[in-house]
Order: structure tokens, then C-alpha cells, then sequence
């Protein structure tokens, strides 16, 4: 199966998105089809053999929208300069089919462009560019999804302008319309507003009527015509004397969608922030050092293996690795660390980070989709597209919404028209009130914005969510299993005490024993050397060495033997330990791994290490279970290790001398037990027990966060970022449930507002097109309220 995303253009409301939705998963080939509305981008899952992304786009097109791939493996768009006639065509389609790896080339004249299907595997994007500039062309990056939102949002508010304008005159004069100049003013005025403004209207209820469904847009063409029409046909004479004209009716009630649909736009766009801020951060050229002389490049051209310089400043437009230079390095976008790296030969640099004081020389090492900060943008909008489980709920409700509010229309009108004295001009503004009023945008706004505004917050916090649907999931955990290793310790065994034996001194005790482990690579000897240099203590040379599996190390130092390793090393030296027997048993009960040295036939001291807790784990434990969540610790270590360990951290429980294989039943096991389970592991190494896990959360993620199992994963190697995702989870879901509520007040009181019944007891009744500004205004209040959700990052 293949993942391919569109951007979709003529969605007016959430019933759009549902018919795309159903359309494409009816077609042979299709897997799984997702629309997500407030970003107008549709994901499918395709079997390629039996469906390309061709036909994908001729399906979207007969349902009456337009699609456009993003980003599709395998195919490339991009402008081109210098086109002038059919041979240029000609001559750059040929030249892009003589490269091996193309198996398609189209080249529009008029619009300056060429679409290219390759395999990615012989190509990459840069190929492609070189073979248009040896045409004698220029390719150029195709125009990014920003710049078409502002051309959208550009649209909506010249046509609410426009709307506008014409409709104020006729307000103003609607009282005059019996002078023949003021009433022909006001036909033209309003013919124009309605064939216009109204047009995309009268498009989008067409084909959402061709395709058996109904959307906003027939709520709203079926009401401003009614208008238009009836005043079209009394301004005639066709209605008699009595015939009563409101052409203000009509062209005010598009004005006012026009407004909202203006102010949803803006919305929207705030709400994927984080999204468009993070895509800002790529750099656009590059410095390419060819044969030591240095060439500004587009970034999208640099392949792997080839050297860059990056001077203070300037954005490293790949991956790759330092191979000279020294500075220091902002990785904030990475790590949300503000204080800078150091960088020097040999270490690793990431894309859209930003050097600091000196000149850097990179080996690009990853480029284009395989960046980090390629990753997290699709993983980020992957999750975007995703449609949370509560989402089904609003969708149920908008399937059958539009078909309701007409059923409620007809009702108002033959209610007030057939059982009440009032005029059939009444009853006839009820029913279009009725109509106007109800828009299933606001259920179909809820979800997806409040999930593209919490995934945006986590993306600040470093936070990755994989999936939409994890925003609302990750509240329900009631059990979090840890990992130990690399998830509540630093993964990394630190020298924490020295005990020497009477007579000798701590840095004696540290010399013989840094002397011992001086040629040994085995985790505690590195610990070893490390704490030895901090205090000024160089290795001194010894012979003879030999190093025993599960023993320790033998060898001779200054004459004399030297022993260092564990309890059993000493005891077959015949070497007495009484001495120093009471606090290695300390020492030993609180989880510590033990070295005991012996020179000649005297002990002369015992070190302990220690995978030290990290600085935040107690804390994030206690806040787990302050939120009402049972914490447990998996771990393979010893079972007193296990237990000095689990108490220092304070979870409610743990689970010791457990292999990598058996992690995954242990999840198996708490879930058995009826709980909604989360497990947070370091990434790949906890690969089975992250998938099984109700929600997997991965510690850490590194570089490469594309190969991480969990559903959620932390940049940082920080365990109360675990907590951040739940609060912001929680706080995602609520927000949600508030949109919905809302949503479905709005309505429940709307409609039988505007169908009249207050008016015998107060004589309220509400005009077409002041409902049409509530309706508007239903889909902002919407957007607006998930957009507060960005004040949760305070209480991160």
C-alpha cells in the first residue's frame, strides 16, 4: 500500500469532506480514505497497481472538487523558466524521458510548469533539476500550500467586500424600492451579489445534490434564492399590489457568510501555526564546496556526500556531520533547549538548526524527505489528517443534518402559513430563517481543530503525536508502564561512592582502581575512567593484564598484583573482605553494582556505580500519580536493583528480571486486567511492548523519529514531557467536548428561535440574513475557542 496526500479546493463545510471521504472509499484499490476539512488535505492509502494518484484526482474532480498531490513519493512538480512556445514543450519533455528513472514528463506552457513521475530509487529531485537546466531552463519550487491559503484567504475577503458594498445601498434605500431608479439600483445590486458572491454556492449544491448528499451549501443557496427570487418575481408584478420586495435579504445574508467564511479562513490559518512556523525554518540555499571553491545553491539540489560551509548564522540546510571547524550550535527547534551545542569534527548536525560563532564544513549525510525536520513536518501533518474517535460522533450527526433542517423548514412554513392568521410572506421568512441558520460547519470544525492546535502545542513542547486520534486516547490512560534503562535513569552507570579500607585514602583507592580498568571497555570501567579524570587522576600503565567475563580484571601494578572486579574475584584471591563487609551490604541494598580492588593480599577499598535516576523522574512520577494514574517500572535488572530503584522513583510498583522479549506480555498482562495502558520505552529497543501498549510512548527519539514505534514521542530525554502529553491530551479532549457542546446549543437554540416560536409570547423573530450572521459566526466561535487551547503551553 502507498500513503498519497492531496490538497482539495471547493469544500465548503464538514459534508464536503464526508462525500470526498466516501466516494474515494468506494473506489476499487482504496485501503483507507481521510479528509481533513480545516486543512483542506485529503490522505489516502492506495494499492498503486490498481489505483494511481491520477485516478485519485479524477475521482475528487467528478464529485465536484478539486485535488492536487502533496509531496507524493515518486512525483515532482515544479515551475519552470524559460518556456516561450510548443517547441520549448517539446524539447524539455524529451530531455526529462531520456533520463533514465523517468517514466513520465508533462510540461505546461501556460502555466509554466512540469509534472515528472520517477523512481525514487534511481533519482532524486536534484537529477531532475540538472537534466531542465541542461535543457536550457530553469526549474523553479513549486508554489507551497502558504501562499495558496493567503490567495484563498485573499479571495473571501475581496468577496465579502464586494458583497458587502453592493448590499449597503440596498439596505439603505429598501424603504424607496417603489421609485423605478432606486428599484432597478437595487435588482442590479442584488443580481450582482447573487451571481457572484453567491455563485461558488450554487456550484457547491449542485454537485453535492449530483452525488445524493447535501452540505451547507444547499442550506444556503436554497435560502438566499427563495429570497432573490421571490423579491425577483414581486418587483415584476407577479404577486399583485401586496407583492412585498427584500432584495436586501438576500444580498445581505451573503455578505454576512461571506464574512464568516473570511474570518473562518484567518482562523484556520492561526490554528496550523506551528505547523507553517516550523516549515519557515528551512533553509532555501545552501553554500556547496566543489573542488574547494564554495557555490550558492537551492537547498532542494544538495545530495548526500556532498561538503557545505555554514558560516556563523546562517541555517544548516541538511543533516550531516561536522567534518571541520568548531561552534556552537542552536538545536532549540530540536531539542527546546535554548542554551546552544557545541559542535567539532565528527559530530552530528541537523537541518534547520542555526549556527552560531565559527565556520562549520558539513558532509550533507541526509537530505530532502529523510531530515529530521522533514519527518517531524510529515509526521506532524499525518497527525493533522487523522481523525480522532469522537470525530465519528459529529460525523453521524452532520450526515443526516442538512436533510433535518429542510424537513424543520417546510414545517415552519406550513405551520405558521396553514394554523395562524399570519401572511404567507411570514411564514415564508421563517422557513428561510430555518435554513439559514443551521450549518453542520461548526460539529464539523470542532474535532479537527482543536486536534491541528494541540498537536501544534505539542510540536513547541518537542512533543510528536503520530496520530490525531492519540490526542484524545493518551486522557484515557489508567496504568503507565516505564521502562528503567534510558526512561527513569540516564541509561549511563556513574562511580557514586568510594570506600576505602582503613589506612588508605579516597584518590589512592581511585588510582589503583582507574590503573585496573585503564585497558577494559566494559561500562563500569568507563564510569571509572570518567570520574578518575574529572578529579585530575591519570591511568598509570600496568602488565599482565587479563580480564574475566562475570569476574573482573587481573593484572600487575607496581610489582604487585592488582585485583579489581566483583566479590567473587577476591574471595578466590583468598583476600578477607570483613572489613569492608557492612557497608559493601549497604551499598549492595541500594542498588548499586559493586567493585571491590585488592592489591597483594590486602582489600584496600570497594567502589559502587550506579544508573543514577534522572533529575526530573521523581518528579513526573509524582504528578502521574497526583493525575490519578498508577505508575509500574519494568526493568531486566536484579530484583534489589529493581527495588532500590522503584523506591527512589516512587512508583506504585515494578516488574524485575524481565527480558526484552517477555516486555510485550507484561503489557498483555496489566491490559488483562481491564486497564487503558500506556507504556514509555527509549524507542526502537522497546519496539514490541510500544505497540502492544494502548498508547506507546517513546523517550527520546533521537534523529532518525521516523523508526520510533510509540504514538507519541519525545524529542527530549525528559520524563515529565510523559506528563506534558497527557495534560495536553486531556486538554485536547476537552476542548473538543466544549466545540461540540456548543456546536450543538447553537443549534438546538437557533432553530427554533428562527422558526418562530417566541413570537407570540414576545414577538421576537429573527431576519434571514441576522441568521445568516449567526451561522457565520457558529463556525468562527468554533475555530476561535480551539485556537485557546494555545494557553495550555503555560501549564506545560
Amino acid at each position: 500500500m502507498t500513503k498519497s496526500r492531496f490538497r482539495i479546493t471547493g469544500m465548503s463545510c464538514v459534508n464536503c469532506a464526508a462525500r470526498i471521504e466516501k466516494g474515494i472509499n468506494e473506489t476499487a484499490g482504496v485501503d483507507s480514505a481521510s479528509v481533513n476539512f480545516p486543512l483542506e488535505e485529503l490522505t489516502v492509502e492506495h494499492d498503486p497497481k490498481q489505483l494511481s494518484a491520477d485516478a485519485i484526482t479524477a475521482k475528487v474532480k467528478e464529485l465536484g472538487y478539486t485535488a492536487r498531490p502533496l509531496g507524493a513519493a515518486g512525483e515532482l512538480r515544479f515551475g519552470v523558466r524559460g518556456l516561450h512556445c510548443a517547441s520549448c514543450v517539446a524539447t524539455l519533455e524529451k530531455k526529462l524521458l531520456s533520463l533514465a528513472g523517468i517514466s513520465h514528463a508533462t510540461v505546461n506552457l501556460a502555466q509554466q510548469s512540469a509534472w515528472v513521475k520517477y523512481d525514487p530509487g534511481m533519482l532524486v529531485r536534484a537529477d531532475i533539476y540538472n537534466q531542465v537546466r541542461e535543457a536550457g531552463y530553469e526549474p523553479v519550487e513549486e508554489e507551497d500550500a502558504s501562499a495558496e491559503q493567503q490567495k484563498d484567504l485573499t479571495r473571501q475577503r475581496n468577496l465579502f467586500i464586494f458583497s458587502l458594498l453592493a448590499s449597503l445601498p440596498i439596505m439603505f434605500t429598501m424603504t424607496w424600492h417603489h421609485n423605478p431608479l432606486i428599484g432597478w439600483m437595487n435588482l442590479v445590486l442584488a443580481s450582482a451579489v447573487q451571481f457572484t458572491a453567491g455563485l461558488t454556492f450554487y456550484s457547491g449544491a449542485f454537485h453535492a445534490l449530483k452525488n445524493k448528499s447535501a452540505n451547507m451549501d444547499v442550506l444556503v443557496a436554497l435560502g438566499t434564492s427563495a429570497a432573490y427570487f421571490y423579491s425577483l418575481f414581486a418587483f415584476f408584478g407577479a404577486f399583485g399590489a401586496h407583492g412585498e420586495i427584500f432584495f436586501e435579504t438576500s444580498a445581505m445574508l451573503i455578505a454576512f457568510i461571506r464574512l464568516g467564511k473570511y474570518l473562518e479562513a484567518r482562523a484556520r490559518g492561526k490554528a496550523g501555526e506551528a505547523l507553517k512556523k516550523l516549515l519557515r525554518l528551512q533553509a532555501d540555499k545552501a553554500r556547496l564546496l566543489v573542488d574547494g571553491e564554495e557555490r550558492e545553491v537551492a537547498a532542494s539540489t544538495i545530495r548526500v556526500g556532498d561538503t557545505l560551509l555554514v558560516r556563523p548564522g546562517e541555517t544548516i540546510a541538511v543533516d550531516g556531520v561536522v567534518v571541520a571547524g568548531q561552534s556552537s550550535v542552536d538545536e532549540s527547534m530540536v531539542s527546546g533547549e535554548s542554551l546552544p551545542v557545541e559542535k567539532s569534527p565528527g559530530q552530528p548536525v541537523t537541518g534547520a538548526t542555526v549556527n552560531g560563532r565559527g565556520p562549520l564544513t558539513i558532509k550533507a549525510t541526509r537530505v530532502g524527505e529523510d531530515t529530521l525536520l522533514a519527518q517531524i513536518v510529515r509526521m506532524v501533518q499525518e497527525a493533522q489528517a487523522d481523525k480522532a474517535p469522537i470525530q465519528r460522533f459529529a460525523d453521524r450527526i452532520s450526515a443526516v443534518f442538512v436533510p433535518v433542517v429542510l424537513v424543520l423548514a417546510l414545517l415552519t412554513f406550513l405551520g405558521w402559513y396553514l394554523f395562524t392568521d399570519e401572511a404567507f410572506l411570514f411564514a415564508f421568512k421563517l422557513a428561510i430563517t430555518v435554513v439559514v441558520i443551521a450549518c453542520p460547519c461548526a460539529m464539523g470544525l470542532a474535532t479537527p481543530t482543536a486536534i491541528m492546535v494541540g498537536s501544534g502545542v505539542g510540536l513547541n513542547r518537542c512533543i510528536l503525536i503520530k496520530r490525531g486520534s492519540v490526542l484524545e486516547n493518551i486522557s484515557r490512560i489508567q496504568a503507565l508502564l516505564l521502562d528503567k534503562t534510558g526512561t527513569l535513569t540516564r541509561g549511563k552507570p556513574e562511580l557514586t561512592d568510594l570506600v576505602p579500607a582503613p589506612a588508605v585514602n579516597e584518590d589512592r583507592l581511585l588510582e589503583h582502581l582507574m590503573a585496573a580498568e585503564s585497558l577494559s571497555t566494559h561500562p563500569l570501567a568507563q564510569a571509572a575512567m570518567e570520574y578518575g579524570k574529572a578529579r585530575g587522576i591519570a591511568p598509570q600503565v600496568v602488565t599482565d593484564y587479563q580480564e574475566r567475563g562475570g569476574f573482573g580484571i587481573s593484572c600487575i601494578y607496581k610489582g604487585s598484583r592488582l585485583l579489581a572486579g566483583n566479590e567473587r574475584l577476591v574471595a578466590e584471591g583468598a583476600i578477607a573482605t570483613e572489613l569492608l563487609d557492612n557497608a559493601a551490604a549497604q551499598l549492595a541494598a541500594e542498588g548499586k553494582s559493586l567493585i571491590f580492588v585488592a592489591l597483594g593480599d590486602r582489600l584496600i577499598g570497594v567502589a559502587a556505580f550506579a544508573d543514577r535516576l534522572k533529575e526530573t523522574s521523581t518528579t513526573a512520577v509524582r504528578e502521574l500519580k497526583q493525575m490519578g494514574i498508577a505508575t509500574f517500572m519494568i526493568t531486566g535488572d536484579h530484583r534489589d536493583v529493581a527495588a532500590a530503584v522503584s523506591r527512589l522513583a516512587g512508583v506504585d510498583g515494578f516488574e524485575a528480571e524481565v527480558l526484552p522479549d517477555r516486555k510485550q506480555q507484561v503489557v498483555k498482562e496489566y491490559q488483562a486486567k481491564g486497564l487503558y495502558v500506556g507504556m514509555v520505552g527509549d524507542g526502537i529497543n522497546d519496539a514490541p511492548a510500544l505497540a502492544q501498549a494502548d498508547i506507546g510512548i517513546a523517550i527520546g527519539g533521537g534523529t532518525d523519529v521516523a523508526k520510533e514505534t510509540g504514538d507519541v514521542i519525545l524529542v527530549r530525554d525528559d520524563l515529565l514531557d510523559v506528563v506534558r502529553a497527557i495534560k495536553l491530551g486531556r486538554g485536547t479532549l476537552a476542548k473538543v467536548k466544549q466545540n461540540l457542546f456548543w456546536a450543538l446549543f447553537y443549534n438546538v437554540l437557533g432553530i427554533p428561535v428562527a422558526a418562530g416560536l417566541l413570537y407570540y409570547p414576545l414577538h421576537i423573530t429573527l431576519k434571514p440574513e441576522f441568521a445568516g450572521l449567526a451561522m457565520a459566526f457558529s463556525s468562527v466561535s468554533v475555530v476561535t475557542n480551539s485556537i485557546l487551547l494555545k494557553r495550555i503551553n503555560h501549564k506545560l
